[in-house]
């Protein structure tokens, strides 16, 4: 009966884990960590990359236990979720877009204080560039449509330990960022932030449009 249980907890924590890690994308959205912050130091890119994780998971755990009775309180559905999430992520991908490769590129002896780190850590750091509203979205579907079979204690450990196991590929990411930025160099570092800024671009596109299309089906 307890390896029956072990069991299902280890499914469910993949389950979650294979669901959110493609759309989160931690690696992918490495070079744009690195555009968000230019003149950072290791240290404090380091403790940035930290604070990114824990709100990356406490995020999605909130996403997954009570994320589908907060949008039915104020009577929101997922696919006004994904609308309005979208016209973000398509704003923050332009603004890349459009950003001047010397804007990107500021001094080196920059003075970055705690409290700069804790606001920037969640927006736009967190949100909607690491947990986005195909992030949430996803972890809210995953939190109401668990399989009736499932104890609360699987449930519960599956929202505990996937989005922690998410936010562990977050960090590690984020936090050998500038080390991979080294190895590229400038150039490449630079085309490679065009064109996931451009990705990003259409994400919030698709995300938007998975919104307007799920409206439009619910209409006829």
């Amino acid at each position: 009966m307890a390896g029956d249980a072990v069991f299902q907890i280890a499914e469910s924590c993949l389950v979650v884990l294979t669901a959110l890690f493609p759309i989160v994308n931690p690696l992918g959205n490495t070079p744009i960590f690195l555009s968000l912050t230019p003149g950072y130091s290791t240290a404090t890119r380091s403790a940035l990359s930290r604070k990114i994780a824990l709100n990356s998971y406490w995020l999605l755990v909130g996403s997954m236990l009570i994320g589908s009775h907060i949008l039915s309180f104020f009577g929101i559905s997922v696919p006004v979720v994904q609308i309005g999430g979208g016209l973000v992520v398509m704003s923050t991908g332009w603004t890349l877009l459009q950003r001047e490769p010397e804007q990107a590129r500021e001094s080196v002896q920059r003075k970055i204080t705690a409290d700069d780190i804790a606001a920037r850590a969640f927006y736009p750091l967190t949100l909607p560039l690491t947990v986005g509203p195909g992030s949430i979205s996803v972890a809210i579907t995953i939190g109401a449509d668990t399989a009736p079979h499932e104890s609360n204690l699987v449930r519960l450990s599956a929202a505990i330990v996937g989005p922690a196991l998410v936010a562990i590929t977050v960090y590690l990411s984020y936090r050998f960022a500038e080390r991979l930025g080294k190895i590229l160099g400038a150039t490449a570092m630079s085309v490679i932030v065009r064109l996931a800024s451009f990705i990003l671009l259409c994400i919030g596109v698709q995300i938007l449009w998975n919104g307007v299309h799920t409206l439009l089906k619910a209409g006829h």
